[in-house]
């Protein structure tokens, strides 16, 4: 199905929202939870470490949940509407760390952000599994994704030009920016997914309202696709994360500038802008897989540029963040397309549709490699001896920060695009699926590429065939 303007501007929107929540405490939380709530790194790190697990599992039980959902707004329309207040509540509180003990600091903080990790699950989990529900057109999903790429780089550049600015100040300063920031937020937030709740619409149809729990099992065990996918998606997530969080301390310490930050982050992340709107052509001349793994490329290139990028020369560090991030918005932009095809495999091999499940578990392994990339740049931070308060910090810290920012990154993202060369789903296997998925449920044939193979080599090359849900 082709989709109307509106609804891929509302679905963008959608992820704006999202990013009011998650964008702030990827960039900003360490940073928030050492110099303004002064918190050990330490123990930031091993908070980021378990409660991003804990966020893990929370998306699993947020895939069940939807994937048994059946209301006249749809399946996965009504979390936005009705899961947008506390996610956007929870976000301001979790800047709001009390001036108590260190032990009663900490204690407020894993109880806020695991609940901010919970309400996101339950927001979140449905938003990413609606793409799949609005159209099966390769293109258009893509358009999807572009849209939500957009979406999420416009609210990260406005974090970072609101709230870089602040970070060389006082502790008191900064949490007052923090107030004002996440209290606008909260408004923000609910009219943002009260639009893509408006605008969006599910379209495609399924033979199954509510899966059952040994359906979903069926459908997930041999989506060969989702699991390379996930595999991939953990290994890059990990370096990203550690790229995202870093990049103040690198900023600020390494290049000796805090306000570095921004003309980082507005290169790195405006890229997006360029990169999201172009994603569909790449599409359709390189194919996803392909195209993600050039992406993974330029991550590859860009973190080994930052990493010997010297002090002296900031525009070296410029350059290479940018490259990094042309890599990021690529690779973020076609995962989400990728993912969107695992559930179309998983519909035509086992005859049951689980797009809440399958988002699940692709978000637990993103949730899985957000932790480790989080808490990584926490303990290198501990490791190579931080301390808030000092004016210069020592060369042990500063080459573990590059370490973070760039090797870390560089590595894990070649690791990606490895892993990629086994994904079975080509473009013209999807055009068979769908085609014949089509011819299942009874439907009209549509046209089908004529590069794509006929139904019977696709299950030889995957090695099974489909299995048809039970009467």
């Amino acid at each position: 199905m082709k989709l109307k303007p509106i609804q891929v501007i509302g679905y963008g929107s959608g992820d704006a929202a999202n990013n009011l929540a998650f964008s702030i405490t990827a960039i900003f939380l360490l940073v928030y939870y050492t110099d303004v709530a002064g918190i050990s790194a330490a123990a930031a790190a091993t908070m980021f470490l378990l409660v991003r697990i804990w966020d893990a599992f929370t998306d699993i039980l947020a895939g069940r949940i939807v994937d048994k959902t059946h209301t006249r707004w749809g399946k996965f329309r009504p979390f936005l509407l009705f899961g947008s207040v506390p996610l956007m509540v929870l976000t301001f509180l979790t800047f709001h760390v009390p001036d108590w003990s260190h032990g009663g600091k900490v204690a407020y903080a894993y109880v806020t952000y695991g609940l901010l990790g919970l309400a996101y699950s339950f927001v979140n989990i449905p938003y990413g599994s609606l793409a799949t529900a609005m159209t099966q057109q390769p293109r258009e999903r893509a358009k999807l994704a572009s849209a939500r790429g957009i979406g999420a780089g416009a609210i990260i550049l406005v974090l970072v030009l609101a709230i870089s600015p602040q970070l060389s100040g006082n502790a008191q300063n900064l949490q007052r920016t923090f107030s004002i920031i996440t209290g606008a937020f909260v408004i923000l937030g609910i009219a943002l997914y009260l639009f893509a709740f408006f605008t969006s619409r599910e379209n495609v149809e399924r033979d199954v309202a509510q899966v059952s729990f040994k359906e979903t099992l069926a459908s997930l065990r041999h989506n060969a696709p989702l699991l390379r996918l996930c595999l991939s998606t953990v290994s890059y997530l990990v370096g990203m994360f550690a790229f995202n969080t870093i990049g103040i301390y690198y900023a600020r310490d390494v290049l000796g500038n805090a306000s570095l930050f921004i003309p980082l982050t507005v290169l790195g992340t405006g890229v997006m802008f360029v990169v999201a709107p172009i994603a569909p052509k790449i599409v359709a001349t390189l194919g996803k897989r392909t195209g993600y793994q050039v992406a993974a490329g330029f991550s590859v290139i860009g973190g080994i540029g930052v990493f010997l990028a010297p002090a002296s020369h900031p525009a070296v560090a410029l350059v290479s963040w940018t490259i990094a991030g042309i890599g990021l918005a690529l690779v973020n932009t076609l995962m989400w397309a990728l993912e969107a095809d695992t559930v179309e495999y998983g519909e035509w091999k086992s005859g049951v549709r689980t797009e809440g499940a399958t988002y699940a578990i692709f978000s637990f392994t993103r949730k899985c490699g957000q932790a480790l990339g989080g808490s990584a740049a926490g303990y290198a931070l501990a490791l190579g001896g931080y301390h808030a308060d000092a004016a210069v910090q020592s060369g042990s810290t500063l080459t573990a920060i590059r370490v973070a920012a760039g090797l870390l990154p560089a590595g894990f993202a070649l690791l990606a695009a490895l892993i990629m060369f086994t994904y079975p789903l080509t473009e013209s296997r999807f055009a068979t699926m769908v085609e014949e998925v089509r011819l299942r449920r009874g439907q009209q044939p549509v046209p089908v590429p004529s590069a794509a193979v006929d139904p019977q080599a696709l299950a030889t090359q995957n090695g099974d065939g489909p299995t048809p849900a039970k009467a």
